[in-house]
């Protein structure tokens, strides 16, 4: 071979090589972890479980992509104690943070530095961390401000009081106040969620070189209902009939909370839906343009069931599909949540999974994916089994929930059983209700009376899966 001809190879090869290197195959590097976390989001108020009205082609498309599971619940029916739930890994019998606990003037009950969360188990692994949209579980400075509790970055809203405005005074960059002092609806420096929005953005573009673990948790449907005089807006407009809602209303220069009035809720409500859609399609869309697409595992969730606040009317949507209950409920329809995985080339497009999975699940499976070994006890068990379809995947014994408002509630799911306790404060040893969920869904019809054996099953359960917390006093 001339010499010449060698040089030319040995040069073709050394750049091939370069290339090679520049551009590390998805399958040689961690993968990305994006968790998108909706707030009060129905489990029917997404076109793959069956809504007609609201337009959410985007999350249609990620779920066939990806993998739905079908039976997937939240950690509670409330906002913070189900976050813990997630952060934690562990039930509310267990998890630190077990209901919305105000703290004045901003800010909600702080979770504990002791704790291990998501964030930092895979900090510990390398991945860059941050959150963006509503925290709730700490205030800046705090042992539970996000800061400390393994992210490395936040902006949003600390206080989930706070996010009832969608156009606040303020909002958090780290643990620095950005001061937005002339915003209302009339004169706006911001929808909030826009804002937020945009520096997620930031966030994947700045972090596309390294693993991340990147955590959404949108305000979005929340109430207030209310959502900027755009495109989205005017597409629902007119398109219902109306009961205007008469709320706590903006003044300029006074902070108030509460939310405000909206004459059009049911198209706000559908408009804020339908803009979640687009922000996933945003990040869907930025994965592409950056070239980590294929590795980066996204995840759609909500926080609880549907809420009835500020105008909201998930009857009219069917919010709840066919599902018994609302945010604050035990029932299916309070914990039951949408589930949707996409990781091209890892989970199976178009397939659905009926495992039965929650919250406290997430941790053990972003633990497994990055190699981290959990060595602290979690009530979780990892789901990438399933996710994949590779290896076997465990199952839970059983899922357990306690909400510690509206006189206290428990629920326990074993197998297709499910069991529901009300009105525990005044009564522990209250009745217990018990639905078979193959056969009765909905969980219309008590069968306590024919089963007593498995309702002494599921009490033991209840009494088994509760640990007294002195913060959040549940039974005495």
């Amino acid at each position: 071979m001339p010499s010449f001809i060698k040089l030319l190879v040995l040069l073709t090869f050394t750049l091939l090589a370069t290339a090679c290197s520049e551009k590390v195959p998805a399958e040689q590097t961690s993968p990305n972890i994006i968790l998108i976390l909706v707030d009060d989001l129905g489990f029917g108020d997404i076109s793959i479980n069956g809504q007609k009205y609201i337009e959410t082609p985007n999350l249609h498309q990620m779920a066939h992509d990806g993998m739905v599971l079908s039976q997937f619940y939240a950690g509670s029916p409330v906002c913070a104690p189900s976050r813990s739930a997630l952060m934690t890994g562990m039930h509310t019998g267990h998890t630190h943070i077990r209901g919305n606990k105000e703290i004045q003037p901003e800010g909600q009950e702080p979770i504990l530095d002791s704790l291990t969360t998501i964030a930092e188990v895979l900090k510990s692994s390398g991945y860059k961390t941050g959150a963006f949209g509503k925290w709730g579980l700490g205030f800046v400075g705090t042992e539970g401000d996000p800061l400390n509790q393994g992210f490395d970055q936040f902006y949003g809203y600390n206080c989930q009081r706070q996010s009832h405005r969608y156009y606040p005074p303020h909002l958090w960059s780290n643990d620095t106040r950005i001061e937005l002092p002339n915003n209302n609806p009339q004169n706006a420096d911001g929808y909030a969620p826009d804002l937020i929005q945009k520096e997620a953005l930031g966030f994947i573009e700045s972090n596309a070189d390294k693993p991340f673990f990147l955590f959404l948790p949108y305000t979005l449907p929340h109430a207030e209902l209310v959502v900027p005089e755009d495109s989205l807006f005017q597409k629902y407009k007119g398109k219902f009939e109306e009961v205007p809602y008469h709320g706590n209303d903006y003044v300029p220069g006074e902070a108030r909370t509460g939310y405000a009035s909206q004459p059009y809720p049911k198209a706000a409500y559908a408009a804020m839906v339908n803009r979640i859609d687009v922000y996933v399609g945003q990040v869907m869309a930025k994965l592409v343009e950056l070239g980590i697409d294929e590795n980066t595992l996204v995840i759609f969730t909500s926080d609880n069931g549907p809420a009835k606040e500020g105008g909201a009317d998930p009857d009219f949507f069917d919010s709840n599909g066919i599902y018994r209950g609302y945010k604050r409920d035990v029932y299916e329809g309070g914990v039951r949540v949408p589930f949707i995985a996409r990781w091209p080339g890892k989970i199976a497009s178009g397939a659905t999974n009926t495992h039965v999975s929650a919250f406290w699940d997430l941790l053990p499976t972003f633990a497994e994916i990055a190699d981290v070994d959990v060595k602290h006890k979690i009530d979780g068990l990892s789901i990438l089994p399933a996710l994949i379809d590779k290896g076997e995947q465990q199952e839970h014994s059983y899922l357990y929930w306690e909400f510690h408002e509206q006189g206290g509630k428990q629920a326990v799911r074993k197998g297709d059983w499910k069991a529901v306790r009300l009105n525990v404060k005044d009564n522990p040893d209250e009745a217990i209700e018990l639905y078979d969920l193959k056969e009765d869904p909905e969980e219309q019809k008590n069968l306590a009376l024919q089963y007593p054996h498995i309702v002494e099953e599921m009490a033991t359960i209840m009494d088994e899966a509760h640990v007294e917390s002195d913060i959040f006093p549940f039974i005495r």
